[in-house]
């Protein structure tokens, strides 16, 4: 059983650690910013965002100019759920609009700027469920996958601060005798791993826990393929793999992403955890993905609308840096340059199936600790989880938004 929904108290003296989350219904202490009154039609402003897509896909500039203007005379960063994202996909179709002459889409971001997206994913972290659920449902994969097995090897791709493994760390403690515990962590900044392995290693000792950790560079998703042969794998561990959140980066060449998948399954591992987004926001299209990306963070905005008080500067942070990074990814880059290239369940699904992986149904006590996760933390009516094919589905009222699910 995972004995915490976040980080473990051990590590609340990091800077890059999140503390656990607020009551929702106590965020009124946080730092206010003064809300906007107006409020658009949403039907009528969707409409406008998807003309302006067309035109812009049609070349007619001058009128998307005009359109854009509009569009951004009747939005702004701070008023409801509507006029938010109204703000961030118009922010987004200015960038494509002039993407051959704006460098900031393919300009290498600055030490400051990674400062703040990291800070805003912690923000994340913190003020929704999206990563929460699908690092507890992951973890409960795996700690059922390992379960009696002396000697533990986890391979994180993209590991970022490592917040998702103090939960499970503790978990492997409790168990007698406890296991030990090998993690090894991809990342494309070797500071971040170092300071990662320091911190988990520290919180390791505190609880008894015999643990290495090995930092792995991962440059590019170019380089996810060769890495693997980097791995060492030692015959008496058992090797569970985690891509939380990160098979989508592969999707620009699926003959690469098929052979990674591949190689992950020679390797022999025990289970395999896959979180991803319910989207497809990889059509080749861009109208027909627009339309899918504009469906797709309406909800989670609704969602943040619902839980969160009208002026959250956490919640601002998190739409304008996270969220909006990732919608101006959609819809301003093309070709190599867009990152954000989420597909649905059946998508992965399929891959997974044709490069030898069967599916590992969740227990039910993984589902109990997701509904209690939102039960403590997130308590709204509007987050929903529903199982399909053995995996798991948190949705926001009606529309799906992420899926976690385990594979041998």
């Amino acid at each position: 059983m995972l004995g915490s929904f976040g980080s473990s108290s051990h590590e609340e003296d990091q800077e890059e650690e999140p503390s656990p989350p607020p009551n929702v219904y106590n965020l009124h202490h946080h730092h206010q910013i003064p809300p906007r009154s107006f409020a658009a039609p949403p039907i009528h402003m969707r409409q406008l965002l998807i003309s302006c897509a067309e035109l812009i896909s049609r070349s007619d500039l001058s009128a998307a100019h005009r359109l854009i203007g509009i569009l951004l005379s009747n939005s702004s960063p701070y008023g409801d759920s509507t006029e938010r994202l109204v703000h961030q996909f118009t922010k987004a179709l200015t960038l494509r609009l002039n993407r051959f002459s704006a460098a900031a889409t393919t300009s290498a971001a600055s030490a400051n700027e990674d400062a703040v997206v990291q800070s805003s994913y912690l923000s994340l972290n913190q003020i929704t469920p999206f990563i929460r659920f699908s690092q507890l449902t992951a973890n409960q994969a795996i700690l059922e996958a390992i379960e009696g097995h002396p000697a533990i090897h986890i391979l994180d791709f993209d590991i970022m601060h490592g917040v998702q493994w103090p939960p499970l760390m503790q978990a492997v403690a409790e168990r007698f005798p406890p296991p030990t515990l090998r993690i090894t962590g991809t990342g494309s900044d070797l500071d971040i791993l170092r300071r990662t392995g320091d911190r988990l290693a520290k919180f390791a000792h505190s609880l008894g826990l015999r643990f290495q950790f090995h930092p792995l560079i991962v440059l590019s998703s170019d380089e996810s393929i060769s890495v693997t042969s980097s791995v060492v794998l030692l015959p008496h561990e058992t090797l569970a793999v985690n891509c939380v959140h990160y098979l989508h980066r592969l999707l620009k060449d699926r003959d690469r992403l098929h052979l990674f998948l591949h190689r992950i399954k020679s390797m022999g591992p025990r289970i395999v955890a896959v979180a991803e987004r319910e989207a497809n926001h990889n059509h080749p299209v861009f109208q027909q993905r627009f339309v899918e990306a504009l469906d797709h963070y309406a909800a989670v905005f609704d969602s943040l609308e619902a839980t969160l008080p009208p002026a959250s500067r956490e919640r601002l942070a998190v739409e304008q840096i996270w969220f909006g990074r990732e919608i101006s990814d959609i819809v301003a880059a093309e070709g190599d340059n867009r990152r954000e290239r989420h597909e649905r369940f059946r998508s992965w699904e399929m891959m997974l199936r044709s490069a030898g992986f069967g599916n590992v149904a969740l227990s039910p006590f993984a589902l109990s600790q997701a509904k209690l996760l939102l039960r403590l933390h997130y308590p709204s009516e509007g987050y929903q989880l529903h199982i399909l094919s053995n995996s798991f589905f948190l949705g926001w009222q009606n529309q799906p938004l992420f899926s976690v699910s385990s594979w041998r």
